[in-house]
């Protein structure tokens, strides 16, 4: 007997249900870094805001006890989340190493998500010189609402709604505004968060935590706002990758 029908049938199902291979090329990757340039708990933050996001990410950590990060990984990925943590001083000392590979990463056409400690290493003094612009400290700023580098929350204008995040001396971003699609401003007009061009790429950037669970706000003994800010990490995910 003939195996055209066969052969014919099983292209009819795989056109239909869609075949495995097939659905894990259409996953984007994202990775998430864990490691000494972290803290417990922020890298599976973001991990879970990436699972809640519309786009079925296959989501994977990378750092000295994960997957290494090389440009091999890269390569293969959609998007590099850098989680909050400690110092910049002490994080960039570990991931110096890899700043040429981020920066090949972003600059051909991949995303770079930056959250608190993750948005001071997108700027330059140190860090990986993603931004058209630089970081500071937003507790420096004129004008600031906050004045200690202890857990807190923050009042942010987001798209023009008022929303309280958890704050940890986050960062603001001086940019050029003109080539950035500014999601967030602290309540003294600086920016803080958001989404500007890299190459072919996009990097987006935010000083609070929008991806906090409600045990960093209880742990901290702070109220928990309602609602959190995981819609608000969805926005910013979903901006970076409209690219």
């Amino acid at each position: 007997m003939s195996a055209q029908p066969f052969d014919a049938a099983r292209r009819a199902l795989s056109n239909l249900f869609g075949s495995s291979s097939d659905e894990s090329r259409e996953q984007p990757v994202a990775l998430v870094y864990r490691g000494p340039a972290s803290l417990p708990g922020c890298p599976e933050a973001v991990h879970s805001l990436l699972a809640s996001c519309p786009y079925q990410f296959r989501i994977r950590y990378v750092g000295p006890k994960d997957h290494e990060l090389t440009a091999d990984a890269l390569s293969g990925a959609r998007l590099y989340a850098q989680p909050g943590g400690g110092t910049l001083k002490r994080a960039y000392k570990h991931l110096r190493e890899h700043r040429s590979h981020i920066r090949d990463f972003v600059r051909g056409g991949g995303g770079y998500l930056g959250f608190c400690l993750g948005g001071y290493l997108a700027g330059a003094t140190p860090g990986f010189d993603l931004l058209p612009g630089d970081t500071d400290q937003y507790i420096e700023t004129d004008d600031a609402t906050i004045d200690f580098d202890g857990n807190t929350v923050v009042d942010v204008l987001w798209r023009n709604e008022k929303r309280t995040l958890f704050f940890q001396d986050g960062p603001h971003f001086d940019i050029k505004r003109r080539s950035a699609t500014v999601l967030a401003t602290y309540q003294n007009g600086t920016v803080a968060a958001s989404v500007t061009p890299f190459g072919a790429g996009r990097v987006g950037v935010v000083g609070p935590h929008p991806e906090a669970t409600r045990d960093w706000f209880t742990d901290a003994g702070l109220r928990v706002p309602r609602p959190l800010g995981l819609d608000l990490g969805q926005d910013l995910v979903s901006t970076v990758m409209s690219q």
